[in-house]
């Protein structure tokens, strides 16, 4: 039996159910929108609903590294123009990029992180690198990133449901 076709329950459910479900409102916030109103900044905010969702996927690809115990523990001490940029671009479509492009860069991370979810151990931690909002030392466990994603996910879900309620008054609920 492969790992795809094994039944899984208990805590691993849970966890699939959380990420299920907040991805969901996540990309529901963009149904129906076209690139100019995925990239529409219709609030105070510097968000969009299309780079939340590109965002949101950013992270949860740097995270599944991290609870494969592949992302770097060196410290993080400045913050250099290009990576200033960069993460300035993370928020947003830039040329050449559509919301299909990211909702589909998105589907394909979430199915690397759902089978992660299936087969990592979820015991094991791995050590964050310090950084000005992390002392040195501190180690997480892959239950605590896959958590972690979940509630990334569901916050960036909340701002995107505010941004197209603004565009055009859907709700993602009620």
């Amino acid at each position: 039996m492969t790992t795809n076709e094994q039944t899984v329950s208990g805590e691993r459910a849970d966890i699939l159910d959380l990420l299920g479900k907040h991805r969901f409102f996540l990309r529901h916030t963009a149904q129906g929108l076209t690139d100019e109103q995925a990239s529409a900044r219709p609030t105070v905010s510097e968000l969009t609903i299309g780079g939340l969702i590109k965002h949101v996927s950013s992270v949860e690809r740097h995270w599944i590294e991290r609870a494969q115990g592949k992302g770097s523990t060196e410290p993080i001490t400045e913050f250099t123009p290009e990576m200033v940029a960069a993460r300035q671009d993370e928020f947003r479509l830039v040329d050449g990029e559509t919301l299909a492009d990211v909702l589909a860069e998105y589907e394909k991370v979430a199915a690397a992180t759902d089978d992660l979810v299936r087969t990592l151990d979820l015991d094991a931690s791995y050590e964050l690198p310090a950084a000005p909002w992390q002392p040195p030392g501190v180690f997480w466990s892959v239950r605590r990133v896959f958590l972690h994603i979940a509630a990334e996910t569901a916050q960036h879900a909340g701002h995107a449901d505010i941004i197209r309620e603004t565009i055009d008054g859907q709700k993602t609920m009620g």
